[in-house]
């Protein structure tokens, strides 16, 4: 390997590991001090708090990883650039394109250990982080969930919930068992859909079941809505089942094959399944619009303007990827194109950039 190829990468590495150790810090920091109301509320130990707190990071590195790669990037060039390290080399000939070597293949090898780790340790460290703040500091309401099926349990009366669609705060597959004191079955309510409309459940397509105890008898009404006053809301639902970040590429596709499978709109789901891949490739394309910022002609006054621009960018991307979610989630767009287009786009802009750093 070029000597001056193993000096970028050491020091971009270096550069890497230091970023990530203060911007990971000042999250944990801002994060305590938002949740520590909340720890003592609960009456949580310490020793729980800490373990919350150390099996979220992987969660915060994956976040923010690519941020430190492109700031790392930006630090190491405009560095350079201060001390005229950059015009030395293009004096001797060597290009800005021959620079940007070593960068495009930290940004490969930082995408696929993003994906890997992301894949690997993310999923199984965030799912128990979740459930100590679902069940030891919100202290939910008992809600057992396998997959697809919810249950939920209220004085006397048991629900079951097949689907949960949490944009669409619908829920499928209703089925509501009311019992007596004598824990015999007095209503049934089967409904094929449930909507949250102005404060309540509206139930429709349903059939109920009503006892009469007289004859012991179950009289039967079809019904295509009805207004069902149900304690529960959809966040509580929202946060019983599993989420996208706690599962993995293989285990998301395989719930959307059996969501599919039933019927039931995998749209959400399969946004996030796109994303687990497009987010990792954020690293490269960050260290393309890093090395063109860093290399532009007119920027001259070190590390902190390049830094500016890197921030700014990374906002810029944050919000416009964020949205495309949002589109892809409300089926405004298909999920591919919600996940992609703004890797696409800042693509483009890193490679204009890129082309006309000298």
């Amino acid at each position: 390997m070029h000597i001056l190829y193993r000096y970028l990468i050491q020091e971009i590495l270096k550069y890497i590991a230091m970023v990530l150790a203060v911007v990971v810090s000042i999250y944990l920091i801002v994060d305590f001090f938002e949740k520590i109301e909340k720890f003592m509320s609960a009456g949580l130990p310490m020793s729980r708090v800490i373990t919350f707190f150390i099996f979220n990071i992987p969660f915060i590195i994956a976040q923010v990883f690519p941020v430190s790669v492109l700031l790392s990037i930006l630090i190491v060039f405009g560095l350079m650039s201060k001390h005229h390290e950059i015009i030395a080399l293009n004096s001797a000939g060597i290009s800005v394109y021959y620079l940007f070597k070593p960068v495009f293949f930290i940004g490969i090898v930082s995408a696929l250990c993003l994906f890997c780790f992301s894949e690997g340790i993310v999923p199984i460290t965030k799912e128990i982080s979740e459930k100590i703040w679902r069940q030891e500091v919100r202290r939910e309401a008992a809600v057992i969930s396998k997959e697809k099926d919810l249950w939920l349990k209220d004085n006397r009366l048991i629900i079951n919930i097949r689907y949960y669609h949490p944009h669409e705060k619908a829920i499928f597959g209703v089925a509501l068992n009311y019992f007596d004191e004598d824990f015999r079955l007095i209503r049934k309510i089967d409904a094929k859909k449930g909507v949250f409309r102005d404060g309540t459940w509206v139930l429709s397509d349903l059939i109920e079941q009503t006892l009469d105890k007289k004859s012991g008898k179950y009289a039967v009404n079809i019904r295509d809505e009805l207004k069902e006053p149900l304690k529960f809301m959809p966040d509580d639902l929202k946060q019983s089942i599993r989420r996208s970040t706690e599962m993995g590429f293989g285990e998301l596709s395989e719930y959307i094959r059996k969501i599919e499978a039933e019927g039931y709109d995998a749209t959400t789901y399969k946004v996030d399944l796109h994303a687990k891949i497009a987010f990792p490739f954020i690293c490269l394309i960050l260290c393309l619009i890093g090395t063109g910022i860093a290399a532009r002609a007119k920027i001259r006054e070190g590390p902190s303007l390049n830094i500016a621009f890197g921030i700014g960018a990374v906002f810029v991307y944050w919000i416009f990827y964020s949205f495309c979610l949002s589109l892809g989630y409300g089926e405004m767009i298909p999920p591919m194109v919600a996940a992609w287009t703004a890797n696409f786009i800042f693509s483009c802009l890193g490679l204009f950039l890129l082309i006309n750093a000298e």
